[in-house]
């Protein structure tokens, strides 16, 4: 199988604690510019999404431990093939933290969209520790 992984990696200034507390809680969507609501269904989180209709995600993995939050697409209006997103966040020191976000999608075809929305979730995410 041929998958795209998308990576975004940055500095944020911000406590680790802080933005786990926010991609954490994922039922939290105003970090996320193109979903207004985002309802739990078990394990799963269902939205609308601008562009994409509706989207079920599996939460594989919240561990507030690791501080690491993992999931996949398993329904949208387009057929895809393979989707897991991962998120890490690590603490640099107490005002700063990394966050990595990877994103592995097949058909590729799907790639870009998908990086859009990474990248306007991550201005969201930035708004929300700036505000």
């Amino acid at each position: 199988m041929v998958m795209k992984v998308l990576k975004e990696e940055m500095i944020l200034n911000c406590s680790a604690e802080r933005l786990w507390g926010i991609v954490s809680d994922v039922s939290r969507c105003d970090w996320v510019p193109s979903v207004e609501e985002i309802s739990l269904e078990g394990d799963c989180r269902v939205f609308e999404m601008d562009g994409m209709g509706t989207v079920k995600e599996k939460i594989l993995l919240n561990d507030d431990n690791e501080m690491k939050l993992q999931y996949s697409a398993v329904e949208t209006r387009t057929p895809i093939n393979h989707h897991i997103a991962t998120m890490q966040i690590t603490a640099v020191d107490e005002k700063t933290c990394s966050f990595l976000w990877t994103t592995e999608i097949d058909p590729e075809v799907f790639a870009d969209a998908v990086h859009h929305g990474m990248k306007i979730s991550i201005d969201g995410i930035k708004k929300v520790i700036s505000s």
